[in-house]
């Protein structure tokens, strides 16, 4: 723990992948001193459709990584993400084992194996478990150690993936020889950053919205409530107005970036611009509106399938800070307003992160990254989770030894 350890914090996305390498100083403290950000090839709404080219393109990620820092990554946090991600609630109930009543750290134990104890179907995995709180004799506390009671309850949030998917991202990993300390589901990576102590302590939904998925971690008395991943993300959108507007996708995520905005404003129903800009052969005027009922419709639906996801639990009782928007598509113009129309609840952009300095890295497309060398660090100096990444990477270790 007290040794300087350098550490690579690895997100493969559909548009992107991502590469962060920190040094672990004497256990305590971490500093970036490496980045690279390199295309992605080979995934799909963030699952991995070629192992071969999604391997190729993050080895050189990592390579490039390496050298801007100029030292080895010795082991790797990593983000999962895809709709093959699935979470539900369970409970763990024991009677305190003592006869003064008084909890010990038995009966928590007793009460946490009780809640892990689903079998899953077969080809699932468990990812994470992550503990909501406890009760005793059916009273919310904090921590129930020491306090006297007759029965101790704990909440969690289960976390599964498909085995197999799961596997081809460690593999890309471990295909360099280069071992997954810890793996972290995006949505809670990126809520890390994006939301703090208080917010999550309030109650607040963090939504990252990336190319290829938008994934959100619902937080309510400083736990996590419910995470999900919705297949739809800034390729979509791109897609649709390539589709929409009779024009190639590379024009249409040009047209997106320039003049792409989430809601329909009247002042553009007269206004054109032009497709490529620079009066040359193929280019073309394009009504505004167009854009903006495309973009607008698309926008619409994704927040709608999360209204529709968590139902009741997104109101402005339970989440009264509201909606916090990350990820490279949070910068689509006016996206706040349609979350804050959809859902309910007030919404903004994520701030940067204050112990991140360099602007490069001050982005919401690095907060997925950013957090994972959060949850990473903190779980290296034994959080909750680390119990969960062991027992993850032992499976996925066996099923390689197969």
């Amino acid at each position: 723990m007290g040794q300087d350890r350098i550490v690579g914090a690895i997100e493969i996305g559909t548009s992107k992948v991502t590469v962060l390498v920190a040094e672990i100083v004497g256990g305590r403290s971490l500093n970036i001193i490496g980045t690279s950000r390199a295309t992605s090839e080979g995934v799909r709404k963030g699952q991995i459709v070629s192992l071969r080219e999604v391997s190729d393109c993050t080895h050189a990620a990592i390579a490039a990584a390496e050298k801007t820092s100029g030292a080895q990554i010795d082991s790797a946090y990593l983000a999962i993400s895809g709709a093959h991600l699935q979470g539900f609630a369970d409970s763990g109930v024991t009677t305190v084992s003592s006869s003064s009543g008084v909890v010990t750290e038995g009966d928590i134990r007793r009460a946490r194996e009780n809640a892990k104890m689903r079998n899953l179907p077969q080809g699932r995995i468990y990812i994470h478990h992550e503990c909501c709180g406890f009760q005793l004799d059916g009273r919310r506390v904090a921590d129930p150690v020491g306090m006297q009671g007759e029965k101790v309850e704990t909440g969690y949030w289960h976390i599964h993936g498909d085995e197999r998917i799961t596997a081809d991202h460690l593999h890309v990993i471990n295909g360099i020889g280069l071992n997954v300390e810890c793996v972290v589901v995006s949505a809670i990576a990126s809520a890390s950053v994006a939301a703090n102590d208080d917010e999550k302590k309030n109650g607040v939904l963090v939504i990252d919205i990336g190319a290829g998925t938008a994934d959100y971690a619902l937080y309510r008395m400083g736990t996590i409530v419910r995470t999900g991943v919705v297949p739809i993300g800034g390729d979509h959108i791109t897609n649709d107005l390539a589709i929409g507007l009779r024009m190639n996708v590379r024009y249409a995520e040009s047209v997106k970036l320039r003049f792409g905005k989430a809601v329909v404003d009247p002042s553009d129903k007269s206004d054109t611009v032009m497709l490529i800009g620079d009066l040359t052969i193929g280019d073309r005027p394009i009504p505004r509106i167009a854009i903006d009922k495309i973009v607008h419709s698309r926008v619409e639906e994704l927040f709608m399938i999360v209204k529709n996801q968590l139902g009741s639990e997104v109101n402005p009782q339970n989440v009264p800070v509201g909606v916090i928007l990350t990820g490279g598509t949070a910068r689509l113009p006016h996206i706040c307003d349609v979350a804050q129309e959809v859902l309910g609840v007030p919404a903004r952009i994520a701030d940067s992160p204050t112990w991140v300095s360099d602007p490069d890295l001050r982005i919401p497309e690095c907060s997925t990254a950013l957090g994972l060398l959060s949850e990473g660090f903190a779980t290296r100096m034994g959080s909750y989770r680390e119990e969960t990444s062991k027992k993850w990477y032992n499976k996925l270790a066996g099923i390689f030894g197969k």
